[in-house]
């Protein structure tokens, strides 16, 4: 049976915190002693507080390029500067909507630049993803074994938008430790059929069930510990979520 159990009194994560140690912390305090095949998803919010990404937007000046998309989306010109600096290509312009795709290969609003629970409405700051996902991933995972022995696999969770349906569901931004991507083609369905397409995102899954408990407002549970899933395929980064440029299908 999968049971997802969320870590909350984390409480405020400040640029330069010890994450790996707080989360152990709160591991400790739910009274969790990790298993193998346990999968722990990290809000991209608290990720990025701990590495500072973080920027002024009173420190930022907007180019031509910036003024032009701001007319046309209505947006702060000085976000969109920002946004324009993490990404790739913008995907759509329109008023109140700014899609990009982002330098992680993630197509998402903004970029994924957020300015909700920062920790405080006093000043202009917004928070940046991680500069990459999958390493942040990695070194919290690095840091849960060197103090708790056996480490959680980790998804590093957002929250994104579809083009097709209202409402957003988490996705996995980062992860290390687990496939999150099962590639299934070629095995044979119940009726020996071979499978053609399936692909299962199983990062995504995951982000998104955690998501239940984790919330997307004033919750104040930034990860939670998904347990009971096994799989049977080799560890994949997020990274292999993305869908290469030459298959995208809308382009």
């Amino acid at each position: 049976m999968i049971a997802i159990h969320p870590l909350a009194g984390i409480g405020e994560v400040r640029p330069g915190d010890d994450l790996a140690g707080i989360i152990a912390d709160a591991l400790s305090m739910a009274g969790i002693v990790p298993e193998p095949g346990d999968i722990l998803v990290v809000t991209q919010k608290i990720v990025s507080k701990a590495e500072d990404r973080f920027v002024d937007l009173a420190a930022v000046v907007p180019g031509e390029e910036a003024l032009t998309l701001a007319a046309v989306t209505r947006k702060d010109p000085r976000l969109v500067e920002l946004v324009l600096a993490e990404s790739l290509a913008v995907v759509r312009a329109v008023p109140n909507v700014l899609i990009t795709r982002h330098r992680c290969g993630c197509v998402m609003a903004n970029a994924g630049i957020d300015q909700s629970n920062r920790g405080s409405n006093e000043d202009e700051r917004v928070l940046l993803l991680p500069l990459n996902p999958d390493a942040s991933a990695a070194r919290l995972h690095a840091g849960l074994a060197e103090r708790l022995g056996d480490a959680p696999a980790i998804v590093i969770s957002d929250s994104f938008g579809r083009p097709w349906r209202y409402g957003v569901v988490n996705v996995a931004i980062g992860a290390h430790g687990l496939p999150a991507l099962i590639d299934k083609r070629g095995e044979r369905d119940r009726d020996g059929r071979a499978l053609e397409v399936t692909q299962i995102a199983l990062g995504d899954m995951v982000a998104t069930a955690a998501g239940l408990a984790t919330g997307e407002g004033a919750e104040g549970v930034p990860a939670a510990l998904v347990r009971g899933y096994r799989w049977d395929a080799p560890d994949r980064d997020a990274g292999a979520l993305v869908r290469p440029l030459t298959e995208d299908l809308f382009q």
